[in-house]
């Protein structure tokens, strides 16, 4: 068979992307064989499409069509740009590191001044010196998913942060995607290592620039939580109205360890976010709550796999959509339980809310069990606001839009609620309220 004739445009239009980027990807030798490697792994099957399964509902080949050329890297225009951004962007006191159009920018981070046990590179660096060590950064044992092949084989950047045994940092750490190009594509690539009992939050975010328009964002993030670590990550999507943001989480938990994760995302036009976590030390708990809060033609999409690997770990997903106009909520959970994980416990929830009669939502959970002594659950509701609740507000005094605003609010409050810094949840309650102030 000839391979050349049997390939699709989309697959065409990743070769040549991959085959143009190639002269400025970092790395020589057993990082370049492992970039090959990675992007053979992802034309042998090309663009996710709604006959692969785990991609039924967000087939990249209609709403894609096609991998967009890689971004330049930032000239001082866009680092200007970025800069503007930044200041409106504020979370707080922060360990900042920030990438620009797929490339992390130290002027614009925190490398220097950092507390002990916390130390940060540029994955562009690390990748550069041609090691065992920096081939490895692109190999992950937790899925095949071929995005995040295609991930590893485009990486131009991204930043390793290691935090040492037994450190509880005092400030968060905030990794920061800014885009400011339009048409163009940004695959980037992070590696978080937490150690020991150590304590750690971390914020990611996705920003753009006003005149940014049509681009895609690709973003893969390694955590390796250790035994005993307690670690909340926080991530808020907020893209171009009309970008692309595909990005995966492969996440491995340590023993006795605490991970929190929340999602809100409310940019984009297409989005999945896809986390991918094995849960490989005793007496664990995991929690993954997310908001979707979704308009216009919106298409926004959270998988998340958790394998329990071993016994005695929890793990908990809550997950809410608020859609309007003819937006399209989809949300997949699938909990895998190996035949040594007795007493696992692992429940899912999500909850749609509709907004209008063109919104869609679309909820598949599934459990994979093999032990037979565990407590495993799931459920999922879709439906519209409450008309005797909408009623009763306007019956004392309030508008359409208000009564509406506050139950909404009221929906979407417990995921956000699990945010335990109240910085970061009044970060969220803030987005969430921009959201609805713009329905009006």
């Amino acid at each position: 068979m000839d391979v050349a004739l049997a390939k699709t445009d989309t697959g065409r239009a990743a070769s040549e992307a991959f085959a143009v980027a190639c002269s400025r990807l970092p790395g020589a030798g057993k990082v370049a064989a492992a970039r090959q490697k990675a992007f053979e792994a992802y034309e042998s099957l090309g663009l996710p499409h709604r006959r692969v399964e785990d991609w039924k509902y967000t087939d990249l080949r209609v709403l894609m069509r096609e991998v967009l050329p890689l971004a330049a890297a930032p000239d001082q225009a866009a680092l200007a740009k970025a800069g503007e951004i930044l200041k409106a962007q504020s979370l707080g006191d922060a360990y900042r590191f920030v990438l620009v159009d797929g490339v992390f920018v130290p002027q614009l981070s925190d490398v220097g001044g950092l507390e002990d046990g916390l130390r940060a590179r540029s994955f562009h660096e690390v990748l550069g010196t041609g090691t065992d060590q920096s081939a490895d950064l692109f190999t992950t044992s937790a899925t095949t998913d071929v995005m995040v092949s295609l991930n590893a084989a485009m990486t131009t950047d991204g930043v390793i942060i290691e935090v040492g045994d037994r450190i509880s940092l005092t400030k968060p750490i905030h990794v920061v995607h800014v885009t400011t190009v339009s048409s163009a594509s940004a695959f980037t690539r992070s590696r978080l290592t937490i150690g020991k009992a150590a304590r750690v939050t971390l914020i990611e975010s996705f920003v753009a620039a006003d005149d940014a328009k049509s681009y895609q964002a690709h973003d893969a993030l390694i955590v390796a939580v250790g035994d005993g670590a307690d670690v909340a990550h926080i991530r808020l999507m907020a893209d171009a109205d009309d970008a692309t943001n595909i990005s995966s989480a492969i996440v491995t938990v340590g023993g006795e360890a605490k991970l929190n994760l929340f999602s809100l995302t409310s940019g984009g036009r297409l989005s999945r976010y896809q986390v991918f976590a094995t849960l490989e030390g005793e007496g664990s708990d995991v929690f993954f709550n997310g908001v979707s809060l979704l308009k216009d033609t919106q298409h926004a999409d959270m998988t998340l796999v958790v394998d329990h690997a071993v016994p005695h770990c929890t793990s908990r997903e809550v997950f809410r959509a608020v859609v309007d106009d003819r937006a399209h909520s989809v949300f997949q959970g699938k909990i895998i339980v190996r035949p040594d994980a007795q007493k696992t416990d692992g429940k899912m929830m999500t909850r749609a809310l509709l907004l209008s009669d063109g919104a869609e939502a679309d909820s598949k959970p599934e459990l994979e069990i093999f032990a037979d002594d565990v407590t495993c659950g799931h459920g999922a509701t879709i439906g519209a606001l409450d008309d005797s609740l909408l009623f009763y507000l306007r019956a004392r005094g309030l508008s359409e839009k208000e009564a509406q605003a506050l139950l909404i609010q009221a929906f979407v409050g417990e995921a956000i609620e699990s945010i335990a810094d109240d910085g970061l949840r009044d970060v969220a309650i803030g987005a969430a309220e921009r959201w609805l102030a713009a329905r009006e």
